[in-house]
């Protein structure tokens, strides 16, 4: 039995396919749906979890390379929240590109995490190193 670090069965499964150069989504409550990736449906109620609190998770288990994030987070959000994804982040390379170019970077994800989140452009494409 697991009795420390992520719990759920099927992200860590989700998570023990993901290889290098593989790409990941974390993304919040209203992320569409893409029935030909695998998602891991985490959303409880708004805000539980969050995408930083399943990055937080993640990230002791797995080296991000690289980060995109849609331009649209930018002006959408406050410096606050803007320096909390940064922080979350921290050591990997974050692109910013606008919301349409980035959704079309999940089809070719391993996997999709979708949170409760409520953070507008919220959403994080991350590729392992």
């Amino acid at each position: 039995m697991i009795n420390t670090g992520i719990l759920n069965p099927h992200l860590l499964a989700l998570l023990a396919r993901v290889r290098h150069t593989n790409t990941l989504v974390i993304a919040d409550r209203g992320f569409p749906f893409w029935p030909q990736i695998e998602t891991v449906e985490l959303s409880l109620v708004d805000d539980v979890p969050t995408v930083l609190q399943v990055l937080a998770a993640i990230r002791p288990n797995f080296n991000i390379g690289k980060a995109w994030m849609a331009q649209e987070f930018i002006q959408a959000n406050s410096k606050a929240t803007r320096a909390r994804f940064v922080a979350a982040l921290k050591g990997a390379e974050v692109a910013f590109e606008p919301h349409v170019e980035f959704k079309k970077r999940v089809p070719h994800a391993i996997g999709l995490i979708r949170t409760g989140d409520t953070t507008q452009y919220g959403n994080v494409i991350l590729e392992s190193a």
